[in-house]
């Protein structure tokens, strides 16, 4: 491994392309897009350096917060992880520790060039990812809720690109919450195996997720029938390796449930957007799936 691809495998690039998804999906649910507007005349270019700043800030956000992941997990990835660049001797903790900091002060800048109050929840963001690198992730209940914490605020980020639509649609932000608390929960059988409650209880946030991505239907703006397509596929991609992993809990098929659902994450936020700006728009971030996954293939998920 090349000391270049090490950092980038700190970077975890194939979760970054999912965290764009949920920029991708707060700029539509903000109002930045109108469906009928853009599709039947055309791209306006306006407003679209908006989403390229907020696409930026949120490389440096996901970016910076995974690699002092691995800058806090150095010890304990030494025994469980020695492949890890940290513990194999081909990236340094300094070297992780500067990246990670230039990553993360590069995402609150970009966003900052958006409006301060996107400068604002990059901040938060950023923060909340070194308190759950830190200490959250050792709390049963509290770490999978500051994980999710982190996605809600991306999402947030995206909505930004209009800062008076935060005031609006915060509450949006709770089904990253729940769903990333999910697999968070899940994540942590990925060395030991899973715990059965822990499985089931995630099948049933999993649920809350779907409920409240069709609750969305209240909103005069949001139109559930072009988000069904993307719900059956989402469903048909989190529940199978999950339910799977349940009765054996092998951390093989634990990595597998945490892998799904972290690469699913793009078709939840496509399902989202396609309600709120067009089946359309809607498949442009489902795009971002199969670029996940051919960089997943290259590059570790969990």
């Amino acid at each position: 491994m090349s000391t270049l691809k090490a950092y980038l495998r700190l970077m975890r690039p194939a979760n970054i392309v999912t965290a764009v998804a949920d920029i991708m999906l707060g700029y539509a649910a903000s109002g930045a897009l109108l469906s009928l507007q853009l599709w039947e005349n055309g791209f306006e270019s306006g407003n679209l350096y908006l989403l390229g700043w907020l696409v930026l800030a949120t490389i440096g956000l996901y970016g910076g917060g995974v690699v002092f992941n691995d800058v806090f997990d150095a010890d304990l990835d030494r025994v469980e992880r020695p492949e890890r660049p940290i513990p194999s001797g081909k990236a340094s903790i300094t070297g992780a520790a500067i990246l990670g900091a230039v990553l993360l002060l590069g995402g609150i800048l970009a966003a900052w060039q958006v409006s301060v109050v996107s400068a604002v929840i990059a901040l938060a963001v950023a923060l909340l990812a070194l308190l759950y690198d830190w200490k959250g992730k050792h709390h049963t209940l509290l770490g999978p809720v500051n994980m999710g914490a982190c996605r809600g605020g991306n999402l947030l980020l995206g909505v930004s690109a209009i800062p008076a639509a935060v005031e609006e649609l915060w509450f949006i932000a709770l089904i990253p919450i729940v769903y990333i608390s999910a697999i968070t929960m899940v994540s942590r059988g990925e060395v030991h195996g899973g715990n059965t409650a822990a499985l089931k209880g995630a099948v049933l946030m999993y649920v809350l997720v779907f409920a409240g991505i069709m609750s969305l239907a209240l909103l005069p703006q949001f139109n559930l029938l072009y988000s069904l397509p993307f719900l059956v596929l989402f469903a048909f991609l989190i529940f199978p390796p999950l339910i799977k992993a349940m009765p054996a809990k092998e951390p093989r098929l634990i990595i597998k449930a945490v892998k799904a659902g972290i690469l699913a994450l793009i078709v939840m936020n496509a399902s989202i957007a396609a309600g709120f700006a067009g089946w359309q728009y809607g498949l442009v971030v489902l795009l971002l799936l199969p670029v996940s996954i051919y960089i997943a293939k290259s590059f570790a998920v969990t």
